[in-house]
């Protein structure tokens, strides 16, 4: 084989890779084309959205606000020797209870540090 043929067949091969990827580009173009279409069509079917009339009104006494309690766990007995076991099904659905004290806890300067922080750590 001569060089005119390498180049030939080199020039085809290149050829041939332009055209299918122009074909691939034409089929992903079709497809999001084909998807959007299908999207408008759900979106169609949707029943409509509520007019500014519809929509939730705020209750008499005001907007409600976030509460904030302090929680403490409760305490889960000791199973003493020869006593059975506290089965989890046993257990009421809430792990904590309101705490006694409601002031929350604050961090006090100097007692506690991060590692690297410069601080004198836990004292």
């Amino acid at each position: 084989m001569s060089t005119a043929t390498y180049e030939l067949l080199a020039a085809s091969s290149h050829a041939l890779n332009l055209t299918i990827a122009f074909i691939g580009g034409l089929v992903i173009a079709g497809a999001l084309i084909w998807a959007v279409r299908m999207g408008l069509r759900v979106m169609e079917r949707e029943s409509e959205r509520p007019h500014a009339d519809e929509h939730g009104k705020l209750p008499a006494t005001g907007p409600v606000h976030e509460e904030r309690e302090m929680r403490e766990p409760d305490e889960i007995p000791l199973a003493a020797d020869g006593s059975p076991r506290l089965m989890p099904y046993e257990l009421h659905h809430s792990g904590s209870r309101r705490g006694t004290d409601q002031s929350r806890r604050r961090w006090l300067p100097g007692s506690s540090g991060s590692f690297g922080g410069g601080g004198p750590g836990h004292v």
